[in-house]
C-alpha cells in the first residue's frame, strides 16, 4: 500500500485508509508504536496499559504506592455486607 506524507499542523503525516483501522481495531484515539530505523517507519498496535507494569514496579521500588484514601472508613458499617 501506498501512501504519501501531509503537512498536519507544524508536523507531517500519513493517511491510514479507514478499512485498515477497523480491520485492526484501531480509532482515532488509539495508541501506536512507532519503530524507525535505516529503512523506514513501522507502526505497531500498543498492548493494552503498555509499561503499566514496569511503572507500578519503579512506585513501589520507590515507596510511592501507598493508598490515596483508606481501605475502609472509620465509620463504615461492614455488617450490612
Amino acid at each position: 500500500m501506498r501512501a504519501s506524507i501531509i503537512k498536519i499542523g507544524n508536523s507531517n503525516g500519513v493517511i491510514i485508509p479507514s478499512r485498515v483501522l477497523k480491520t485492526l481495531g484501531l480509532t482515532e484515539k488509539s495508541v501506536v508504536s512507532m519503530y524507525f530505523d535505516a529503512d523506514g517507519i513501522t507502526i505497531k498496535k500498543a498492548p493494552p496499559r503498555a509499561g503499566w507494569a514496569e511503572a507500578a514496579k519503579k512506585m513501589r521500588a520507590n515507596e510511592e504506592d501507598a493508598l490515596l484514601i483508606p481501605d475502609v472508613f472509620e465509620d463504615e458499617v461492614l455488617e450490612e455486607w
